[in-house]
């Protein structure tokens, strides 16, 4: 099973982050965390990176639901989407399939949002 689903963008890389979150909202996602990868790497450890951002996304009304059917889920959570810029100039999106991530907890339940969640990222992509 694949862990992620991807598309290349055919904007530039800050307009297709824009468009990214801006899919999300339609979804029903906020994002909670955004981290620029080459911004913290040159920080951190002095090494130039590609452009390359992970968006926490979390779909406020799905997260409570599946951490009332397994407190631990949070581990997992946010659903984390990347945008990253090839060095051949192309910009590329890609969201974690939730229902890979879910399959390491065997719960049915849980299995259930995870489609529905997952269904709804890959709308996401599909719009970029």
């Amino acid at each position: 099973m694949n862990y992620h689903f991807s598309k290349i963008s055919s904007s530039d890389f800050d307009s297709t982050i824009t468009k990214v979150i801006d899919e999300l909202k339609k979804e029903g996602f906020g994002i909670v965390t955004d981290i620029d990868m080459k911004e913290t790497l040159k920080k951190k450890i002095d090494v130039d990176f590609k452009k390359y951002r992970i968006l926490g996304a979390c779909n406020p009304k799905y997260a409570y639901q599946a951490l009332l059917v397994e407190d631990k889920v949070g581990t997992m959570l946010p659903c984390n989407v990347i945008v990253q810029e090839h060095t051949d100039g192309r910009v590329e999106v890609s969201a974690v399939d939730p229902v890979a991530s879910m399959m390491a907890i065997e719960n049915e339940k849980l299995l259930a949002h995870a489609n529905e969640i997952s269904e709804k990222l890959r709308i996401v992509i599909a719009n970029i």
